[in-house]
């Protein structure tokens, strides 16, 4: 499968309630290139941790699952490259004060990772209600690119703007950062909304996401990590592949599968149910996606 991820240390697969190991040998050929360079890396993406969450027959365990999962990343053998966290860090509240003991809390207790490289991205939960004032105060700017071995990364806020835009000034920026890149650059974008219209009735879009696609559009290596859902989806737009990483917190239903969207209640038989990690093999060029849960 093009454009997907690749794991090949079994050791890295048991993540309790991880989004996703993804190494840079399963992002297609010029991943694979990579690779044969001895350029090959890893970084972990979490998403949707909701800290601050109090709701016992959505998730009784809330308090622990984000230590568990910091705990689980240390515990692997081969440590990650760095580390993205694609929204929802902490859980809404209308209290500023609460909002940024929350968000400070958050910190405190990622801090124990043993990767120190860590992007953050927001979550409307964090940046929704203030315009992502208290998130950028903490946090700092969540509209940044950078290098790593090759690749092309960018970070894009969908969610500090009311209306669930990226907005004209990052669309701007976004041009003018990629203007400089050869359009075979490969290129990954972190943000938490799906940049494609996946289920707008449930908030499952970004209102001018498909101004950012048409930028994206003529590179020929591009994915896209997002968080929002809470479950695994991939989508391909043309030749960009979209990826989403299942949330630390509840899982959500599947997209118009019910009336309303709401958390899938805990199941005490199956307590982990919906929160699981991804595993991608290669086998003689071909790659094989599987979806494992935890419990």
């Amino acid at each position: 499968m093009a454009n997907g991820m690749m794991l090949e240390r079994r050791d890295v697969l048991r993540l309790a309630g991880l989004g996703g190991v993804v190494l840079a040998s399963g992002l297609g050929p010029w991943g694979r290139a990579l690779a044969a360079a001895g350029q090959d890396f890893s970084f972990v993406q979490m998403t949707d941790t909701h800290w601050g969450f109090e709701a016992p027959p959505i998730n009784p365990e809330a308090r622990t699952t984000l230590k568990r999962a910091v705990a689980a990343v240390n515990a692997l053998q081969h440590q990650p490259d760095f580390i993205v966290f694609t929204g929802d860090l902490t859980h809404n509240t209308n209290d500023d004060a609460e909002r940024q003991k929350r968000m400070n809390e958050f910190k405190t207790i990622v801090s124990d990772l043993k990767t120190k490289s860590i992007i953050y991205l927001p979550g409307e939960h964090d940046a929704g209600l203030d315009g992502g004032v208290v998130y950028r105060s903490i946090f700092g700017d969540p509209t940044v690119s950078f290098e790593h071995k090759g690749v092309h990364f960018v970070t894009l806020d969908n969610v500090s703007d009311p209306t669930g835009a990226i907005g004209d000034s990052q669309l701007q920026w976004l041009q003018a950062d990629l203007a400089k890149l050869a359009k075979d650059q490969p290129i990954v974008v972190f943000t938490h909304r799906p940049l494609f219209d996946l289920y707008p009735q449930w908030d499952w879009a970004t209102k001018d996401g498909a101004k950012v696609l048409d930028i994206l559009t003529p590179f020929q290596n591009v994915t896209v990590f997002y968080g929002h859902i809470h479950q695994q989806h991939h989508h391909m737009t043309g030749r960009i592949a979209h990826h989403s990483a299942e949330s630390l917190i509840f899982p959500q239903p599947a997209p118009g599968s019910q009336p309303k969207r709401a958390p899938v209640p805990w199941d005490k038989d199956h307590p982990y149910r919906g929160l699981g990690f991804r595993s991608t093999e290669a086998s003689n060029g071909a790659f094989k996606i599987t979806e494992n849960g935890i419990g």
